[in-house]
C-alpha cells in the first residue's frame, strides 16, 4: 500500500477545503469545534448546501446521482469537512439506507426515495433495536402481517436516534416465525407521518434527548415499501450493517478532536506535564494507525478487493478512540468540566463568565460516549465476529 496522496489526490483535497471554506455557515465551525448541541436546523442548512452541489452523497456512483468519487477521494473530502468544522453527516439516509435502496430496490424505490435523500431534504431514522433486540437483531419481534394492498404493522422500535428529527424510518420487522429467526425478517420503508406511529423521547445523562422510543399501532403501510423480497431483510441488513461499522471508525472526527484535546490542555495549563502529554501522544499513536487502517481498506477497495470483512475492527478501535479522548479531556479541563445544566445552555451561557467555555460541555460529552461501544453491534460482538470472520 502506497501511503502517499498522488499529485491528483493533493490538487482534489485542496480543491475540497477552498470550496468548504466558502461555503461552509460561518456558525456552525464555532458549535462543531466546541462539542456544542447542533439542532436539525444546523445540520440541514449544511446538508442541503452539500445537496445542490452534489456532495452530499459521496459515496454513491454517478448512475444514481452522486459524484462518483473513489474511495480515497471520499475520504479526503470527509477529512477537511471535519476539519473545517462542519456538521457531521447524519449517516441514516445518504450512508446506510441508500446502498440498500440501490442494490435491493426497484427502479420505481429509486425514482421515488433516493433524490430526497441526495437532496439533503428528507431525514431518515433507523428503525432496528428494540427492547429486547439490541445486538441480536435476529431477535426483533415488531410485527408486519400482509393484508392485500399493505402491511400492517405493531411492535416497538427504541435507542432511534435523533428519531424526533425523522421524516421517514428504515425498518427491520418480522413477516414469519418459520424457520430459523433470520429468514422471517422484511425490510420496510415508513413515512413517519402515518397514522399508529407515536414516538416518546429518552432523555439520556448528558440531559439530551437525542434517542427516541418508536411505537408501531397497527401502522399501514403500502406493500410497494417493502425493499426486495419478503422474509429477505436479514440479508440486507447485514449488506447495510457493514457500512455503518465502517463509517462508525470516525477517524476525521477523531482528528479534529485530538487537536480540541491540545487546545484544551494549553488552555488549562496542564500540557506541560510530561505525563499528561504521553498520554496525549499515546492516543495521537493510536489515531495515525486508525486512519492507517482505514487508508489500508480504502486500498483494498481501490483494487476491487472485498475489504468489509475487518469492519468490526474500524468500529472496535474507532470508538475506543473517542471515548478516550472524552476521558483525556474531562482530565485536561478538571473542575470546570463538571457542571452541565441544560436550561443555562439553552439560555446562551457557555462558561464566559469563568473563561473556561471551552470546558462548559466536557461532562455530557463524557457521558454521551459512552454509548459508542454499544451502537452498531457492541464491541463485545464485533471482536466474536472478527475472530471467526479475521481470525478463522
Amino acid at each position: 500500500m502506497n501511503l502517499e496522496f498522488t499529485a491528483g489526490e493533493q490538487a482534489f483535497r485542496e480543491e475540497v477545503r477552498n470550496w468548504v471554506k466558502a461555503n461552509l455557515p460561518s456558525d456552525l465551525p464555532h458549535k462543531v469545534h466546541n462539542g456544542l448541541r447542533l439542532t436539525r436546523d444546523d445540520m440541514q442548512r449544511w446538508y442541503k448546501i452539500l445537496g445542490k452541489k452534489g456532495w452530499l452523497c459521496v459515496g454513491w456512483p454517478r448512475e444514481f446521482g452522486g459524484p462518483g468519487w473513489t474511495a480515497v477521494q471520499k475520504h479526503l473530502f470527509e477529512d477537511e469537512c471535519s476539519l473545517a468544522g462542519a456538521p457531521r453527516i447524519v449517516s441514516f439516509g445518504p450512508i446506510m439506507v441508500a446502498p440498500v435502496i440501490m442494490a435491493f430496490g426497484s427502479k420505481e424505490q429509486h425514482a421515488r426515495f433516493l433524490p430526497g435523500i441526495a437532496s439533503g431534504a428528507i431525514w431518515w431514522s433507523q428503525g432496528y433495536s428494540e427492547p429486547g433486540a439490541g445486538s441480536d437483531l435476529a431477535s426483533v419481534k415488531t410485527r408486519a402481517e400482509r393484508f392485500g394492498n399493505h402491511f400492517l404493522v405493531n411492535g416497538q422500535k427504541t435507542w432511534t436516534t435523533l428519531g424526533q428529527y425523522g421524516d421517514w424510518i428504515f425498518c427491520l420487522v418480522r413477516t414469519s416465525n418459520e424457520g430459523k429467526p433470520q429468514n422471517g425478517i422484511s425490510f420496510l420503508l415508513m413515512d413517519m407521518k402515518s397514522p399508529g406511529i407515536t414516538l416518546r423521547p429518552i432523555r439520556l445523562l448528558d440531559g439530551e434527548c437525542e434517542v427516541n422510543e418508536v411505537f408501531f399501532d397497527n401502522v399501514e403501510v403500502p406493500i410497494e415499501n417493502l425493499i426486495g423480497e419478503e422474509n429477505k431483510g436479514w440479508t440486507y441488513a447485514k449488506h447495510l450493517l457493514s457500512h455503518e461499522r465502517t463509517g462508525i471508525a470516525n477517524v476525521n472526527r477523531a482528528k479534529r478532536e485530538l487537536e480540541r484535546l491540545k487546545r484544551i490542555s494549553k488552555e488549562e495549563g496542564v500540557y506541560g506535564d510530561a505525563r499528561f502529554r504521553d498520554q496525549i501522544a499515546k492516543l495521537e499513536v493510536d489515531i495515525v494507525a486508525l486512519e492507517m487502517l482505514v487508508l489500508r481498506v480504502l486500498s483494498a477497495e481501490k483494487s476491487g478487493k472485498q475489504s468489509l470483512d475487518i469492519a468490526g475492527l474500524l468500529k472496535i478501535r474507532g470508538s475506543e478512540i473517542q471515548q478516550r479522548l472524552g476521558e483525556l479531556m474531562m482530565l485536561a479541563a478538571g473542575p470546570f468540566s463538571l457542571p452541565h445544566i441544560p436550561q443555562a445552555m439553552e439560555a446562551g451561557w457557555q462558561g464566559d463568565h469563568v473563561g473556561a467555555m471551552h470546558c462548559a460541555v466536557l461532562g455530557a460529552q463524557y457521558f454521551n460516549l459512552r454509548k459508542t461501544s454499544i451502537y452498531g453491534g457492541t464491541n463485545e460482538v464485533q471482536r466474536n465476529i472478527v475472530a471467526q470472520t479475521v481470525l478463522g
